[in-house]
């Protein structure tokens, strides 16, 4: 917006253009009919635009060359109507004069915006840059003089002119209304493509809820991102050197934030290999509990006693996991010990009775129960009965006790037994529950 602002304002600087480029410069009619009047200053912007493309960048050099002498000449004209007005009294002034300034300067301002699409496709097909730098420096020097020699007055006029302009302000404010309308549609395009995709996601059977929420987020950002490309290039923004800036912007991040990637692919192989899911009961590298959520660069585990630990997901994958849930079934695994004075068949029978008695104890496998070991203190037994692997902790605690009561009543004096072979899997919520 500066830019077409500034592109108005009138001064007196016809000879700030590069020596080379306005002594290089043919007159207007020196190259007539050779581009198919392309250098006629009346040709329509859209007309131009799109006879511009089959151009080579040899006759786009040419062309550029006629429209530096156009634009000369039109700010010749405004440097005129500026020097009347500047060599009369104020008081004699009058508004028709500085209305003929500001038509002249509106009408320098369309074809500078001409010239500027010419260049502009010039350098697209591989102009020679030090040249096109050239061109582009005469129209900023125009303007930068302009505004410094032109009185407050003939830049107000000129401003509210350009404000109230269909090409100017209004063309400005058109635009923008359409990028904030676009933005909004894209922000409920976005939303519908992220349920969609979540809700067509969910259903492919080897998709984990990980892989589902993130397939979902990208979908997200990736139709906010190209739909907001596509309305900015029909606005006819280049957005070629936006392309430059993510690619160097991406190089030097790559750099600053080193960790920040070891943990987002991290991520990317959590969801695709899915050691894991959102309800799991876990110990990743000695943090236990339950999986509440995995980002692309941390993982959320709330633990028995309700504290919430965010683990970088580069120490997740780093570390041995373990899952206490993956599994459907889960074997429970308990010893306990009677003394030398009762019989191992009586005792035997007892702890299969209380075993088999669980409802919440699995038929199949079937439940082992056996003599593991003859210690000092008495005969150790132990008991090894399968369950869902959610009732593992019930299974656990209730037969913790009702052996011991079954013993208790049966007259057996239970003696210390030795640590279970198999250490139980780290406490998980399901535990504290």
């Amino acid at each position: 917006m500066a830019i077409l602002f500034l592109a108005t304002l009138p001064v007196h600087a016809q000879d700030a253009a590069p020596a080379e480029a306005v002594a290089a410069a043919p007159a207007p009619e020196a190259e007539a009919g050779e581009l198919d009047g392309l250098e006629n200053p009346n040709i329509d912007a859209a007309t131009l635009t799109l006879r511009l493309i089959p151009l080579t960048a040899e006759e786009l050099e040419k062309l550029s060359a006629d429209w530096l002498a156009i634009v000369r000449a039109s700010t010749v004209d405004v440097v005129d109507e500026q020097i009347r007005i500047n060599n009369t009294s104020a008081e004699l002034v009058e508004e028709a004069a500085r209305a003929r300034l500001t038509e002249v300067t509106e009408s320098r301002r369309a074809l500078f915006d001409k010239y500027s699409t010419i260049l502009d496709a010039w350098e697209l097909k591989g102009g020679d840059a030090a040249k096109i730098a050239g061109y582009r420096t005469y129209r900023s020097a125009i303007i930068v003089e302009e505004t410094r020699n032109t009185d407050w007055r003939t830049l107000l006029a000129q401003a509210t002119s350009w404000v109230v302009s269909a090409d100017g302000g209004l063309r400005v404010a058109t635009n923008v209304g359409i990028v904030l309308a676009s933005f909004l549609g894209l922000l409920l395009l976005a939303r519908l493509v992220r349920r969609t995709v979540r809700h067509w996601a969910g259903r492919i059977p080897n998709f984990s809820k990980l892989l589902v929420g993130f397939s979902a987020l990208a979908a997200y950002w990736l139709t906010l991102a190209i739909g907001l490309m596509v309305v900015l290039a029909a606005l006819g923004v280049n957005i070629t050197p936006l392309f430059a800036l993510i690619g160097g912007a991406s190089f030097i991040l790559a750099f600053a934030m080193q960790q920040t990637l070891g943990n987002l692919a991290s991520g990317l192989m959590i969801m695709v290999n899915r050691p894991f899911d959102e309800g799991d009961s876990v110990d990743i590298g000695g943090v236990s509990g339950t999986v509440r959520d995995v980002s692309i660069v941390s993982t959320t585990v709330i633990t028995p006693d309700n504290q919430i630990v965010v683990v970088p997901n580069s120490s997740v994958w780093g570390n041995v996991i373990t899952n206490s849930t993956a599994s459907e079934t889960r074997r429970v695994d308990l010893m306990f010990g009677v003394s030398y004075k009762t019989p191992i068949a009586r005792a035997q029978a007892e702890l299969e009775k209380v075993v088999r008695s669980h409802a919440l104890v699995l038929s199949e496998p079937e439940p082992v129960v056996r003599v593991n070991a003859l210690t000092d203190s008495g005969v150790e037994f132990i008991l090894r009965p399968w369950t869902k692997s959610e009732n593992y902790w019930a299974v656990y605690w209730d037969l913790t006790r009702e052996v011991k009561d079954a013993l208790d009543r049966a007259g057996m004096e239970e003696v210390e037994a030795g640590a279970p072979p198999v250490v139980a899997p780290p406490t998980g919520v399901a535990a504290a529950s």
